[in-house]
């Protein structure tokens, strides 16, 4: 009876050290607070149900193509994993309960050499995670599968490869679309999708 008790355990244990390395905030090399607004490292969305929203109108509307390519990416690679993500077409801003992704086609605050960035605007319930995130991207052709999967990696919590612990390269293919630069690697990957399940 306690051989066949173990067993699970086991199997569990080995489920949970699959991946390569911990790309999941916060990880050794990132600290353990999130830090809200841009520049900051992106940290943990505050549970696994992940309610979101695309920009509709004003300087950061998204067009019907990047609308069409955000929901491929989802429905592609984060629904198959333990979050649970619900588009919100009624976003709320401030306060508790925030809608967690906000997503936005744009320039404003990006660094000429950045094709996008996610940043954190509002205080989880945890030092480790946030209440709401932003994803900024470059129009003409940057909201693309691959960066969106990217970003919304980011918003999930998964960092590059030089914030990860072990360290990994920032182009190394075990990173999937969390690869720097990201075009052409549309595959969430085994490693992200182990560190996600794992943390939520």
């Amino acid at each position: 009876m306690i051989a066949m008790a173990l067993v699970p355990l086991m199997v569990t244990i080995g489920v949970a050290w699959a991946a390569t390395t911990d790309n999941m905030f916060p990880t050794l090399q990132t600290g353990s607070n999130c830090w809200l607004g841009m520049g900051h490292y992106p940290c943990q969305t505050d549970n696994r149900e992940v309610y979101f929203y695309m920009d509709s109108s004003g300087e950061y509307k998204l067009e019907s193509e990047d609308r069409s390519v955000v929901n491929a990416a989802i429905d592609g690679e984060y629904r198959p994993t333990a979050l649970a993500f619900h588009y919100d077409s009624s976003p709320v801003f401030e306060g508790s309960g925030e809608t967690d992704i906000i997503y936005q086609e744009g320039s404003t605050g990006l660094p000429d050499s950045v094709a996008g960035r996610t940043w954190c605007n509002a205080d989880g319930n945890r030092p480790y995670n946030c209440d709401q995130q932003y994803i900024r991207i470059r129009g003409a052709g940057a909201y693309h599968y691959a960066r969106v999967c990217h970003e919304t990696g980011h918003a999930v919590g998964l960092q590059h490869g030089d914030n990860a612990s072990p360290q990994l390269s920032k182009t190394d293919s075990r990173l999937g679309c969390l690869v720097t630069p990201s075009t052409g690697h549309n595959d969430l990957g085994a490693n992200n999708r182990e560190n996600i399940n794992g943390a939520y």
